[in-house]
């Protein structure tokens, strides 16, 4: 019960005036726990595209953004003067001095891939509860060490893929996972993208730009010259991220493999086998389950609304978009939830979850184990790409079965000075 529900209960409010009550933890404020009715204070890492989107479109309820640090100084102060409450802002070039002389409850991580794990674990270190963008990881095996510090530090982690918010996807799922289209036998999405490597196009040097940390943006990746084109494309390279343009695996992709993993019922697994169809650094491919269901990369580019997949059964098709969804038999559509709108506040549902969560101690909608387990299958069909071959994977392992050149590609050697912490 929130603390404003309580005090309208005029029954309730009377009692406590004859005997003591035994009031729930979450209604008072502890350490590294905010009471109900507290404000949160925030800071974001990272403050591009997205991060001014969540604030400018989608907003904080109940939730004040006191602190933001991004090691291209310009951005920051770009960005305050031009978001709502931006001259209140304390501004950082370093995070961590962020972390250190801020009381913060929350951050967003809204870095560059390459540097998100880092990022979220260094601010859970610092006690802060953690909203991490997707895709959250960079490789398999930083996943895994993220979950563990999320457990470590007792904190809570919410993954940045908001349809796990969305009314109808969420009652299209559970409708799938109970049973209501039958045995899935076959899921389909978008044939996503991989990214590319990086090649250095030569000639001249550029000028690392005035307020630039170019070491602190390079992060785990080694130090390479600066490059107008790598530090605004980065999303499309390989050693920054998994294809993170929009129609890339780890871009728009990690929404529709996320969707796949939560009506599946598949959130703290994966599949068992991957197959390439076809030869071809962009080939299709086919996922298999333990259980026999067969997801297939090989679906039509539609538009931004196809963010989902579709879901075929032995009694039926349901077919989960980005906000909505439509089934066969048309019965399934009963009771259906409205639509969720793109654009403007379509996140809100999923902020909203995360700041309840900080506050009951509940696990959210995308809980760090969720967020891995989905961004692990973008890692999955990038690798195998890479490799064109048939792979075996082990979910519970995380590893792949009699392949030690694929299991090369779970880790990535990190630059000195950026590597992850030791944690079991």
């Amino acid at each position: 019960m929130k603390r404003r529900d309580f005090l309208k209960s005029t029954s309730i409010a009377a009692s406590t005036l004859a005997f003591p009550t035994l009031i729930p933890r979450h209604v008072l404020a502890a350490d590294g726990q905010p009471g109900a009715n507290d404000r949160l204070r925030v800071g974001f890492i990272g403050i591009g595209g997205r991060a001014r989107w969540i604030i400018s479109d989608e907003g904080l309820p109940g939730a004040d953004l006191v602190a933001v640090a991004d090691c291209d100084f310009q951005r920051v102060n770009k960005a305050a003067a031009e978001l709502p409450g931006g001259d209140k802002w304390k501004k950082y070039q370093s995070y961590k001095e962020m972390l250190e002389k801020e009381k913060l409850d929350a951050v967003f991580v809204e870095t560059t891939t390459h540097a998100r794990v880092l990022a979220c674990i260094q601010a859970l270190q610092a006690g802060c509860d953690v909203y991490g963008e997707k895709p959250l990881t960079l490789t398999v095996a930083e996943g895994r060490v993220l979950a563990n510090a999320v457990k470590k530090y007792n904190r809570i982690l919410q993954t940045g893929s908001q349809q796990r918010s969305m009314p109808a996807n969420m009652h299209a799922s559970r409708l799938i996972r109970e049973g209501a289209i039958g045995k899935v036998h076959t899921v389909i999405t978008h044939n996503f993208t991989s990214g590319k490597k990086w090649v250095n196009p030569g000639g001249e040097a550029e000028a690392i730009p005035e307020g630039l940390d170019w070491d602190a943006w390079c992060n785990q990746v080694e130090l390479r010259p600066y490059s107008k084109e790598l530090q605004q494309g980065w999303a499309n390279y390989l050693d920054y991220d998994g294809g993170g343009q929009s129609w890339g695996v780890t871009g728009w992709g990690t929404h529709s493999l996320d969707q796949v993993q939560c009506a599946l019922g598949t959130d703290d697994t994966g599949p068992v086998e991957l197959i390439p169809e076809e030869p071809g650094s962009q080939c299709r491919v086919t996922l298999r389950y333990e259980n026999g269901t067969l997801l297939k990369l090989e679906g039509p580019k539609r538009g931004m609304e196809d963010l989902g997949a579709i879901f075929i059964g032995d009694k039926g098709k349901i077919e989960i978009l980005r906000g909505s969804y439509t089934a066969e038999p048309a019965e399934l559509l009963k009771d259906s939830p409205p639509p969720t709108a793109m654009g403007p506040k379509e996140s809100l549902p999923h902020i909203e979850n995360f700041f309840e969560c900080i506050r009951t101690r509940a696990q959210p909608n995308a809980d760090v184990e969720t967020g891995h387990r989905a961004t692990t299958l973008c890692h999955l069909i990038n690798i195998c790409r890479d490799l064109q071959r048939k792979l075996k994977w082990d979910p519970r392992a995380e590893k792949f079965t009699g392949d030690d050149e694929a299991n090369q590609f779970l880790s990535r050697p990190r630059r000195k000075g950026y590597e992850l912490p030791d944690i079991a």
